[in-house]
């Protein structure tokens, strides 16, 4: 019986608020200088009373109020679902994690939800605040500034010579930023990994290896946000510095959109490989940021499937363009 009570009043008040939603904007004002309230009774007069016909009418204003929000998430969360099929259909069944968000609609998509928020080793996307921190602290002045090679011979052919910061970043010189965090130092690091909050701040026992060592971990999320806060200068860095990094990060240009990114590669603890591809596109006006990270075997399939497939997300997405 209190129940049946509680739940017609709840209705009638429901009803009662529908309505008034509907009502004309000045329908107010015009009943303060003229009153005349025989239309709004006649409107709620069943439940005091009177007319079936209305009851009806009010029933079905209940149900679209009730009912237009929910279709509109639904039509949401189809458009987010196809998506996500998207970028599915090429991941299929990799060991993966792809996190996007549209700064323009403050909306993201992400695929593999429980892996975007796991940290991993961010390797040399970390040249991303690295970079910064070099810049900041002064032990790089500028962009300009040059590591002399040791003549150790590597594996990487590009890394056997001379290199300045510009070159340093696309090339993604290992031997260049180990010097440049050696003169940095552990205590900076300390200090700027927490201004920052760059994932769990770990340095680990090496500090030219923290970032390539499995000591510092991030997660896709954290690189989203990490690259948010650096595109919208939120970082404790100058502007100066910022746009510094923002010009020598590599890029490519397509017809109608230009992708700035840092990739990053090494080995796991459990002795498989994982890949990242960070950054943002611009389109006009429109940003998107981006993390992407995939597992493999070997170092050269995940070079492979990093490259290859974040570009065909992308493309499919039609992000690029």
């Amino acid at each position: 019986m209190v129940l049946r009570s509680t739940n017609n009043r709840l209705k009638f008040f429901v009803t009662v608020a529908s309505v008034l939603l509907l009502l004309p904007r000045n329908y107010f004002a015009q009943q303060a200088q003229k009153p005349d309230w025989s239309g709004f009774k006649f409107l709620i007069g069943d439940w005091i009373g009177e007319g079936n016909l209305m009851k009806n009418f009010l029933n079905k204003v209940f149900l679209v109020v009730l009912f237009a929000p929910l279709s509109a998430l639904n039509a949401q969360t189809q458009s987010l679902s196809a998506d996500s099929v998207t970028v599915a259909g090429v991941l299929k069944n990799q060991a993966a994690a792809f996190v996007l968000f549209d700064q323009t609609k403050g909306e993201y998509l992400r695929f593999n939800k429980s892996r975007c928020a796991e940290r991993f080793s961010p390797k040399s996307t970390f040249k991303i605040p690295n970079s910064l921190i070099a810049l900041e602290t002064g032990v790089a002045p500028d962009e300009n500034f040059v590591v002399k090679w040791d003549g150790q011979k590597r594996w990487n052919a590009d890394w056997n010579r001379d290199h300045n910061m510009i070159s340093a970043l696309k090339y993604s010189v290992v031997p260049y930023y180990q010097e440049i965090a050696r003169r940095v130092g552990r205590d900076q690091y300390k200090k700027w990994l927490e201004a920052i909050n760059y994932g769990n701040h770990a340095i680990g026992e090496n500090i030219d290896t923290f970032w390539l060592d499995n000591s510092l971990k991030i997660s896709a999320e954290e690189q989203i946000e990490f690259l948010k806060r650096f595109y919208d200068y939120q970082l404790p860095f100058s502007k100066r510095n910022v746009d510094i990094v923002k010009k020598i990060m590599p890029s490519e240009e397509y017809k109608h959109s230009l992708l700035k990114f840092k990739t990053g590669g090494g080995e796991k603890e459990d002795g498989t490989w994982i890949g990242w591809v960070v950054g943002y596109v611009e389109k006009g006006k429109d940003v998107s940021f981006f993390a992407f990270n995939i597992d493999a075997k070997t170092f050269d399939e995940v070079l492979e499937k990093r490259d290859t497939m974040l570009r065909e997300i992308l493309v499919s997405l039609k992000v690029l363009k």
